[in-house]
């Protein structure tokens, strides 16, 4: 079946990097749109990047554009997440979406992200 991983998180300091993995399995994943949400306490989860099956185009709204960068390897199933400059504001869990043929969708179950001095 359908499994998505997530791995990365932790507590950085504001100003701090991160990488976040995600392992896939159970799909083909090289067709799969791929990407991150997030969701704070209280909030709505919100598109924190993705990433096309083909070309591999991506994708940021205004609030991580320049500080994250999306990217995947397909011959190791994995999509990662490069947070740089990360602010206090960016403390959330942190979800991996597949997006297969005929729009069917998969979450991971998440990881922790707190940025806090």
């Amino acid at each position: 079946q359908v499994q998505l991983v997530e791995s990365g998180g932790g507590t950085v300091q504001p100003g701090g990097s991160l990488r976040l993995s995600c392992a896939a399995s159970g799909f083909t994943f090289a067709a799969a749109v791929m990407s991150w949400y997030r969701q704070a306490p209280g909030r709505e989860r919100e598109l924190v990047a993705d990433i096309s099956s083909i070309g591999g185009t991506t994708n940021y709204p205004d609030s991580t554009k320049g500080r994250f960068t999306i990217s995947r390897d397909d011959a190791r199933n994995t999509l990662y997440l490069q947070m740089n400059s990360l602010k206090p504001e960016d403390t959330a869990v942190y979800y991996c979406r597949a997006r297969l043929i005929l729009g069917r969708l998969y979450w991971g179950k998440g990881t922790l992200v707190t940025v806090s001095s």
